[in-house]
């Protein structure tokens, strides 16, 4: 899953400038020409990896916005407020309120993109220091925020999907019946075992180069599944 940009910028030639250096980038985005606009997505359940904002904005101001949002939603998801105000009363007020960097416009779009990237490859380092991580290829399963990405990148799981992947993570090396991993997982110990093989076909088509020739959930004919931890290459 790509990495969700909300930009937060009223002028609509700076706004599709910005995204679609960031589309570029590999991000996905959601433009809001307003205060209230973002907080309406939000309201309904919007879940941004970083923010850009605008300060000057028709209606709420950006700082106003940048209060709010850090008092009501999540207080980890970095801020980058862009703007033409250069003051330092500006500056020194928009970190005060919870912005993790200023830039000024005029800007360099290409430096613009540096700094998002720069911003969430830190605020993954962040996260992996303060919850328990295990790493396998290219890929990085967050166990407490029930998380699994590769890079910076989120890889969609379901509930289930990542219940079963985290039992084989904390079996790897281990061969696994049908019957043990739905015990544990399922936490029931009278049900349909095939369920297990749909779950991780699933997740073979999520992690796997070539799911028809898994590399870390294996098939032990006659025995079940084992997951194999690789370094990355």
């Amino acid at each position: 899953m790509k990495s969700k940009i909300l930009v937060i910028e009223d002028v609509p030639e700076m706004s599709q400038l910005v995204c679609m250096y960031m589309e570029n980038a590999g991000f996905d985005i959601n433009a809001c020409e307003s205060a209230e606009a973002a907080l309406q997505e939000l309201s309904g359940g919007y879940s941004p990896d970083l923010v850009l904002l605008d300060l000057n904005l028709p209606g709420m101001g950006g700082l106003d916005f940048l209060q709010k949002f850090r008092a009501e939603y999540k207080t980890t998801i970095p801020v980058i407020i862009v703007s033409a105000r250069d003051a330092d009363e500006d500056i020194i007020a928009g970190l005060g309120y919870g912005a993790d960097e200023f830039v000024t416009k005029p800007f360099s779009p290409k430096v613009l993109v540096a700094r998002v990237q720069s911003k969430l490859n830190r605020q993954a380092e962040a996260e992996a220091a303060v919850e328990e991580t295990v790493d396998f290829g290219p890929f990085r399963l967050y166990c407490n925020s029930c998380t699994l990405k590769r890079g910076s990148e989120k890889i969609p799981l379901s509930t289930k999907e990542y219940e079963v992947l985290d039992y084989l993570v904390h079996h790897a090396g281990e061969a696994l019946s049908p019957e043990n991993i739905y015990n544990n997982v399922w936490k029931n110990q009278y049900g349909d075992f095939t369920a297990v093989a749909v779950y991780v076909q699933r997740l073979r088509k999520k992690i796997e180069p070539d799911p028809s020739h898994p590399q870390y959930i294996t098939t032990m004919f006659g025995l079940g599944y084992k997951f194999i931890r690789q370094a990355a290459g």
